[in-house]
């Protein structure tokens, strides 16, 4: 009995430093894509922050989703949901000044469920809360 809870301990200390080692891959890489968009949040200081997340669409609405455990972006953003977010290539159009206005109840299980991440992908990222976000323009 011991020497499986060791085991099962050891085990889930190296999962938990997977995570943290993909979290700060992602973190410091930031990649880019076709639906990844550059958030700009201004800090309680004033200073400003960029972020570059993906993008999110459901019932013809666009959200932001907090899908992993560092989330310092979502929670400044619910203390000041005024936002600027930049587009690259043909959505550029879209880029503009937007309030974060924060999912909660039906609305969010329904995103939830538009924009369903691969197991793979949730055990990578350990699992976390998924939170939303919808943009709307200003």
């Amino acid at each position: 009995m011991k020497l499986t809870i060791k085991i099962l301990g050891i085990l889930f200390v190296i999962y938990v430093a997977l995570v943290v080692a993909f979290e700060t891959w992602l973190g410091y890489s930031q990649p880019r894509g076709d639906d990844n968009l550059v958030i700009t949040v201004t800090e309680d200081d004033g200073s400003e922050t960029k972020r570059v997340l993906s993008l999110f669409e459901s019932q013809g609405d666009m959200y932001l989703a907090a899908n992993h455990w560092p989330r310092g972006w979502f929670r400044q953003v619910q203390r000041n949901p005024e936002i600027h977010i930049e587009f690259g290539g043909e959505r550029a159009a879209q880029s503009g000044n937007y309030t974060a206005v924060a999912v909660e109840g039906e609305l969010h299980d329904q995103v939830l469920e538009d924009n369903r991440l691969p197991l793979f992908a949730r055990v990578l990222m350990g699992f976390p809360p998924r939170e939303f976000v919808r943009l709307d323009p200003r």
